[in-house]
C-alpha cells in the first residue's frame, strides 16, 4: 500500500470518527432536552408553578397510563386509532400516487383538473368532516375517509409535479429504444420519483394523524381522539395529555419507519 493510499484511508477513518462523535453529541442533546422538559414539568406541577389540575404532571400521566393498560381500556382505543390512521395513511398515499400517474398519462386531463386541485388543496379539509359524517355515516368509514382526504390532494400535486420534472432526456432514451408509455413510466418516471414519494410519505404521517383525530373528535366513541374529547368534557386533563403523548409517540414511530424504508430503498438503488 502506497503512502497516498494510507493517507486516504487515515482521512476516511477520521471522517467516520467525526461523524460518530457528531451523532453521539446530537443524541446527547436530544436526551438532555427530553429529560429537562419532563423534569421541569414534574417540578413545576409539584410546586404549583403551573396549575396541576390543567397541566397535570408526568407522574400522574404515567400512573394513569399503567391503570388504563392494566384494565385493557387503553389498548382498545389505541388499536382503533392505529388501524384508522395506518389505513388512511396507506389509502391517501396510494390514491394520490395513482391520481398523479393518471394526470401524467393524460396532459389534457391534467390541464382540465389543475385549477380544481389548487382549489381543493387550499380548502381546509377538516371542514369536510361534518359532510363526510352525513354522507358516509357516523362510523369508521367516515373517520378513515377523513384521514385519506386530508393527505390525498397534497400527495397528488407533489407526486405529479415530480413526474413532470423527470429529465426529458431519460424519456427520449427510452423512446429511442422503442419503449412503450407504460414501460417509460415503470422504468423511468416512477423510479426517478421515489425520493419525492418517500418525502410525501413523511408528510402524510402527520396529515393522517390529524385527519383521524379530528374525525374521532366529531363522531367516534373509541380511539385516542375520543379519549381527548372525553377527558376535556369531564375535566380530566391527565387523560387528555396521556392521549396527546401517545399520539406523539406513535406518530414518531411511523415517521421513523418511513425513514428506515427510505434508507433501505436508497441502499438497494446504490
Amino acid at each position: 500500500m502506497s503512502q497516498k493510499q494510507r493517507n486516504t484511508e487515515l482521512l476516511h477513518k477520521e471522517y467516520l470518527q467525526t461523524l460518530k462523535k457528531e451523532k453521539r453529541l446530537t443524541q446527547f442533546w436530544q436526551l438532555l432536552i427530553f429529560i429537562t422538559f419532563f423534569g421541569l414539568w414534574e417540578i413545576s406541577s409539584k410546586y404549583h408553578w403551573i396549575d396541576p389540575l390543567i397541566f397535570s404532571s408526568p407522574t400522574k400521566v404515567w400512573n394513569l397510563f399503567l391503570t388504563k393498560i392494566s384494565d385493557g381500556s387503553l389498548l382498545v382505543n389505541l388499536q382503533v386509532t392505529l388501524f384508522e390512521t395506518i389505513l388512511g395513511f396507506i389509502l391517501g398515499t396510494l390514491l394520490g400516487t395513482i391520481l398523479a400517474a393518471i394526470l401524467w398519462w393524460s396532459p389534457r386531463l391534467s390541464n382540465i383538473l389543475d385549477p380544481y386541485l389548487v382549489i381543493l388543496n387550499a380548502m381546509p379539509k377538516v371542514a369536510l368532516g361534518p359532510i363526510l359524517i352525513v354522507a358516509l355515516g357516523p362510523g369508521y368509514t367516515s373517520i378513515i375517509a377523513m384521514g385519506t382526504i386530508i393527505s390525498v390532494i397534497i400527495t397528488t400535486i407533489v407526486v405529479y409535479t415530480s413526474f413532470r420534472e423527470v429529465d426529458s432526456n431519460y424519456i427520449k432514451v427510452m423512446q429511442t429504444f422503442g419503449a412503450t408509455r407504460v414501460q417509460t413510466f415503470q422504468h423511468t418516471i416512477l423510479p426517478a420519483s421515489f425520493p419525492t414519494i418517500i418525502s410525501t410519505l413523511k408528510v402524510n404521517v402527520g396529515l393522517s394523524w390529524v385527519g383521524i383525530i379530528v374525525g374521532e373528535f366529531l363522531v367516534s366513541a373509541k380511539g385516542l381522539g375520543y379519549l381527548i374529547i372525553y377527558g376535556f368534557q369531564v375535566f380530566n386533563f391527565t387523560l387528555v395529555l396521556m392521549s396527546l403523548l401517545l399520539i406523539a409517540v406513535f406518530a414518531t414511530i411511523m415517521y421513523k419507519l418511513v425513514e428506515w424504508l427510505e434508507k433501505k430503498l436508497v441502499k438497494n438503488e446504490a
